[in-house]
Order: C-alpha cells, then structure tokens, then sequence
C-alpha cells in the first residue's frame, strides 16, 4: 500500500479505487462500527448485522470503480447497507428483534431502577421500530440513530428530499401510535 496520510479518506479511495487492497481495508476499518450499527438498528439482530454488513463492503468493493468522489463515501456505503439489510429482511421476515443495544449514561454509576426503566423503554422503542415497514424503518434509523439530514437521507436511498419527509412523518406518527400506552409522553423521541 503507498503512504498515505490517516486523515486522507479521498487519497484512500483513489488508491482502493486503482485495486489496492490495503487501502480499502483502511476504509472498511474506518467504517465498520457505523455500518454494522446501521444494519442492526435495521433488523435487530447484531449476527445478521455483522453478515450483512461484510456482504455490503464486498458490493461496495464491486461497485467502487463507479463511485464518484461528488458525494460522502459514507453516505454511500450507508445507500449500499440499507439495500443489503432490506434484502436480508425480505429473505428472512420473521425476524424478532434480538435485544436492546448498549445504552450509554451520562452517570456511570445509575440507579439500578433508573436503569431497568430506561432499558425497558429503548426496547420498547427497538420493538417499535422493527415493527416498521422496511421503507420507514430506513428513514428513522438514518435520521434518529444516524443523525442524517434530510438531504443526506435522500442521497442514501436514492430518494427526493420531500419523500424522506413525508416517510418520516409516517413513521413518526406509527410509533407515536404503537408506544402511546406504553410510554410516558415526554419519553417518546419520535413525537
């Protein structure tokens, strides 16, 4: 692999898009964390996110002599996750979601009964979200788990900006509906 200076991801994907291994190895290395948490926060089952994860860095590997550096290479690894974890849930549509994901606190020592609250709610909301159709499901994980903009989630799913709108609304108005009576109000993040 030639040297290439760490902060310099457009000189690692010039090199990885000339074949060099090592220099897509670095992205994948930089990126892995974020795209399996994607994945998972897409089906709920942290094995599956890993699988499908891999399998969207190899597609991503195929396909990146097509990539123009005119866009965020993490937004379209994201585009290439969200289709693969949207094929891995048509392929399996029975899947439960697994369990709640690490939560952090600010407080490393919390009450015990502020945690077991705070647990049982981010898996009400992890069940609620799973319960999405796929289309939504994308939509709310990009934007409330990812942090993406507006514009950045059309530019992932490939869709206009108003339909990521109109998506997100519906999705927000499903869960809004699914964790009323399970819930507090001031607790539910997607009112």
């Amino acid at each position: 692999m030639m040297e290439i200076p760490a902060d310099s991801e457009t000189a690692l994907i010039a090199c990885a898009q000339q074949g060099d291994r090592g220099a897509y190895s670095e992205l994948v290395r930089r990126h892995s964390t974020s795209l399996i948490n994607l994945v998972y926060r897409m089906c709920g089952d942290l094995a599956l996110a890993e699988d499908a994860a891999q399998e969207a860095f190899i597609k991503a590997w195929l396909h990146l002599p097509s990539y123009r550096q005119q866009g965020s290479f993490k937004n379209w690894l994201y585009r290439i996750a969200i289709n693969t974890a949207l094929d891995v849930l048509r392929r399996q549509p029975q899947l439960a979601a697994s369990g709640v994901e690490d939560l952090e606190f600010n407080d490393p020592q919390p009450d015990p009964e502020v945690q077991l609250i705070h647990q049982q709610q981010a898996e009400l909301v992890q069940q609620a979200v799973m319960s999405l159709p796929p289309a939504s499901r994308a939509v709310v994980v990009l934007r409330e788990y990812k942090s993406l903009s507006y514009q950045e989630i059309a530019a992932v799913l490939d869709i206009p900006t108003g339909t990521v709108m109109s998506r997100l609304s519906y999705a927000r108005g499903l869960l809004r509906q699914k964790l009323a009576d399970k819930l507090p109000r001031k607790d539910v993040a997607y009112a």
